[in-house]
């Protein structure tokens, strides 16, 4: 099985954005302009609008106009969005321009492009996605794409269907002439998304700071709550940016919604919080996805969970010593993006090796070579422990030394059963040395649990130069 989502991102290390002017915080704010392009019977739907709203718990009218619904959406083009223009005239923002919408808004969209606002598309109808048939939702992104070349004067360069289905991703990145997504709350910054081999740039959204909270049953409340939620995300953000890991905020507004008086005030406050600082870049979508496709382009890797059955295991049939059939189960089983980590293939491969049976973990160890052994004045080892016990200089020790490895492993065997095993770029030469004086006092079943630790880290390592360096 192979598990489709990415659940380890970045991970602890954030990359250093670097963002124009050493800006410690990329702040986006979005305007989703949909009022005209929700449901409606008037539109051609089944139903009246339900969503997002100052009705709570509305439910869809089916075959029926709902003037209450309409008229809140109609303030959101009347007067909602000239309060926000009005605040943010001044600032680059992003409009998630639903298509219909943006026909039936001639002035609002005058208005936008006046500010320079970047106006992205918003899809074609404000409708739930999760039912429409692929095609149909294919078709919807194509007549949004020309609607609103037609309305606007150019393409959209940047895509969020907002109400997804499991295709929206897909579909947007086989358009083709999307330079960012998003259709995504999974991160801080920006990523690269692989579909069907091609890169597509995700600039992720935010649903927390945003202003859809007043319409569910416990978001916020005043417009207060909304400032001090926003105020404490860019202050955390702040603080990360000066301790070296800037990030973006995004900030989520509608017309309807934080163009009432009593939330925009909200909005007002927010900005004049965030100027007094230093360093903080108040950009468009599009500002942040071409500074990223230009600092951080996509860069091809090695993606084990991506590799064929005969592919993984001729990779890393060996980071096991001679027992393939660890990365046999490794691959026959569920594997995902965590797993194209040396951190998280290690741990999936230690979970097999332990879950093995006594017999199968045994035969692990004998598989391994006594240090400095007779293999290894051979050349008879493996490249992995040829190039793991040269780490070390067990490859060129006096004579001395030779005689003392000789005699502490054959004690070693002698005792336990199977050689010494020890994680060799962990430690140098007289480390290696007193760990194998000490642990030959262990007895066998201590011994047995710390040389199957031991292997495991050593696969570990393995894998740290095999991804780690690619």
């Amino acid at each position: 099985m192979r598990y489709s989502r990415d659940m380890i991102g970045y991970g602890e290390q954030t990359p250093d954005p670097k963002w124009p002017g050493g800006a410690r915080i990329a702040v986006q704010i979005v305007i989703n302009y949909e009022e005209g392009g929700e449901n409606s019977i008037e539109h051609g739907d089944a139903a009246s609008e339900a969503f997002l709203s100052e009705i709570i718990g509305c439910q869809p009218w089916p075959g029926q106009r709902h003037w209450n619904m309409e008229s809140i959406y109609d303030y959101g083009a009347r007067a909602g969005f000239w309060r926000l223009h009005r605040l943010l005239k001044d600032v680059p923002v992003t409009i998630y321009g639903v298509a219909t919408a943006l026909e039936r808004a001639p002035e609002q969209v005058a208005a936008m492009q006046a500010a320079g606002w970047e106006i992205a598309t918003h899809g074609y109808k404000w409708i739930d996605y999760k039912d429409i048939p692929r095609e149909v939702e294919a078709e919807h992104i194509a007549k949004a794409v020309e609607l609103h070349t037609r309305v606007t004067g150019e393409r959209p360069r940047g895509f969020y269907q907002g109400r997804t289905s499991m295709n929206t991703v897909a579909l947007g990145s086989e358009e083709g002439g999307f330079e960012y997504l998003a259709d995504s709350i999974a991160d801080d910054l920006p990523y690269w998304h692989v579909h069907n081999d091609r890169p597509q740039l995700m600039v992720p959204y935010t649903m927390d700071a945003n202003d859809m909270r007043f319409s569910s049953g416990q978001g916020f409340g005043t417009g207060g709550e909304f400032f001090d939620y926003l105020r404490d995300s860019f202050d955390m953000l702040y603080a990360e940016g000066q301790a070296g890991a800037p990030k973006m905020m995004s900030i989520g507004l509608h017309c309807r919604l934080a163009g009432r008086p009593g939330r925009a005030i909200a909005v007002q406050k927010f900005l004049e919080h965030a100027r007094k600082h230093e360093g903080v870049w108040f950009a468009t979508r599009l500002d942040i996805a071409r500074h990223w496709a230009k600092t951080h382009p996509w860069q091809p890797r090695l993606r084990p969970s991506q590799m064929g059955r005969e592919e993984f295991v001729e990779t890393f049939g060996s980071v096991y010593e001679h027992s393939p059939w660890i990365a046999e189960r490794v691959w026959d089983g569920e594997m995902g993006s965590v797993h194209d980590t040396a951190a998280g293939l290690a741990a999936r491969m230690a979970q097999v090796f332990r879950s093995a049976s006594d017999e199968e973990r045994l035969g692990v160890l004998l598989a391994h070579p006594d240090l400095a052994g007779k293999l290894a004045a051979a050349k008879r080892l493996t490249a992995d422990s040829t190039a793991e016990q040269a780490s070390a200089g067990l490859d060129s020790l006096t004579d001395a030394e030779r005689s003392d490895f000789d005699q502490l492993n054959t004690a070693y065997v002698e005792k336990h059963a199977f050689p010494f095993i020890i994680a060799v770029r962990d430690h140098d030469k007289p480390g290696i040395m007193a760990a194998m004086r000490r642990r030959l006092d262990n007895d066998t079943a201590t011994e047995r649990n710390e040389a199957e630790r031991q292997v495991s880290r050593i696969g570990e390592l393995r894998l740290q130069q095999m991804l780690e360096s690619n």
